[in-house]
């Protein structure tokens, strides 16, 4: 016999024990035994028959909840059980509020206890109004780029994409009475950093663990953030190997891009933003790996997480817009997404763990593709994105040739391209020698020089 989620065992009462029927009440129920020791013997109990008496008195008076006490006999001993129910409000011992968590009672404070008290009333931490934030503050790079994806997906009739900014936040259930939720912070704020700390990505490229060789920080909306890791990765981070079938050249990544574009997606629309902690990103030669402050659902074990499940987002306001902007195809079957495109891709699926103070999904790359053996061809690595990047410089080029001062912002706006992304071909025309800045950033102008 062991003491679990729903079992407690005490040899003996003691008052303090309260806690654990508060943390009983607060999580699913549970039984508190007195009577056994740790290793569930019955031991019996003294004055057992005064307990059954003063216990329901007293747990209705410290803690306002009914318990059912009874009198039970196990090999000859007496024993007192206390069962109790779980509570759809907050229960609190003196103030305290206690859960039960597997086989221990925890103490509820600071975030923990704000997040459980908003659960208890059916709500989320990101559901919660920030009066500061108002819908003439939203980014318009974030509503363009929502409305551009809910347009695709034909998931937001076309009157209400077309109707104010207020209009288009009510109909994704962002405003609150008091005002904007925290989640239309997160996902149409230029700068939501400024409302909730830690809502940004950090992107590393290391040797080793303690060889960091260059970082990023992404800012911006959650849209934008989904957007530029994703091109950073594929034209800064992740290595690609060419091969050739004949005299045609192919390019292939380690890893496949449907299933990194899927574990972003799942660490930004799952991740504890009351955490305060950024979504962080490790790249190495052979693996990638993501971390968010996320949790796994209640009760659920990994086995659940990993087979078919019903959809759950840890936050269901904004798993719901990146669904109406076409990012989320269908909720519940991300783990299944992950692992076919592994499959198909030659690479084991990724490992996930939970004993990190949040997720970590690491992929690990195919030892062959390392080798030089993706589809038993010889290859070379390269660093470059599987797109050619020429398409993309050459368009910049012709753009600057046509108007030699043309603004950053000017450029990503013709490409329907991140300032992140132009500032990457940039750099790589200048590199190359094809392309010089004459002058200031301000008033100087780009002058190509081949």
């Amino acid at each position: 016999m062991k003491e679990s989620q729903n079992t407690e065992w005490k040899e003996s009462w003691r008052d303090e024990y309260l806690k654990w029927l508060c943390g009983f009440a607060n999580a699913e129920g549970g039984v508190l035994v007195v009577g056994r020791n740790d290793k569930g013997q019955a031991v019996g109990v003294k004055d057992a028959k005064k307990l059954i008496v003063d216990l329901p008195n007293k747990i209705r008076d410290v803690l306002g909840i009914m318990a059912d006490v009874r009198l039970v006999h196990d090999d000859g001993k007496e024993l007192v059980e206390i069962r109790v129910e779980p509570y759809p409000s907050p229960i609190s011992y003196h103030g305290e509020f206690h859960y039960r968590s597997g086989s221990t009672k925890q103490e509820l404070k600071g975030v923990a206890l704000e997040r459980f008290l908003l659960r208890k009333r059916g709500l989320h931490w990101v559901s919660v109004p920030e009066p500061s934030f108002t819908p003439r503050m939203c980014s318009a790079a974030a509503l363009k780029l929502f409305k551009k994806g809910a347009k695709k997906s034909g998931r937001v009739n076309t009157e209400i994409l077309n109707d104010r900014r207020e209009v288009i936040l009510s109909n994704l259930d962002l405003v609150a009475p008091e005002g904007l939720r925290r989640a239309a912070c997160l996902l149409f704020s230029d700068n939501p950093n400024r409302y909730v700390s830690g809502s940004w990505i950090k992107i590393g490229f290391f040797r080793s663990d303690d060889d960091l060789r260059f970082q990023d920080e992404i800012h911006g909306s959650l849209f934008e953030q989904m957007e530029k890791v994703l091109e950073l990765l594929h034209t800064k981070y992740l290595k690609a190997y060419i091969s050739y079938e004949g005299v045609q050249r192919v390019e292939k990544f380690l890893f496949p891009y449907g299933a990194i574009r899927e574990a972003l997606l799942n660490a930004i629309v799952h991740k504890d933003y009351a955490s305060l902690i950024p979504i962080q990103i490790k790249v190495y030669e052979d693996r990638i790996i993501f971390w968010n402050p996320g949790h796994m659902p209640e009760n659920w074990t990994m086995r659940k997480f990993l087979g078919t499940h019903p959809s759950q987002p840890y936050n269901p306001l904004i798993a719901t817009s990146f669904y109406r902007a076409g990012y989320i195809e269908s909720w519940g079957r991300g783990i299944a997404k992950i692992q076919r495109e592994c499959r198909e891709h030659g690479i084991e699926p990724p490992e996930y763990d939970f004993e990190t103070a949040g997720l970590m999904v690491t992929f690990r790359a195919n030892p062959q593709h390392l080798a030089g053996g993706i589809g038993g061809a010889a290859t070379t690595p390269i660093t470059t994105p599987i797109a050619p990047p020429n398409e993309a410089q050459s368009r910049i080029l012709e753009l600057i040739r046509a108007n030699p001062r043309i603004s950053l912002q000017e450029l990503s706006e013709a490409l329907d391209m991140t300032r992140d992304g132009i500032k990457y071909h940039l750099a790589r025309l200048k590199r190359d020698g094809v392309l010089r800045r004459v002058g200031s950033s301000r008033s100087g102008h780009w002058e190509v020089t081949s």
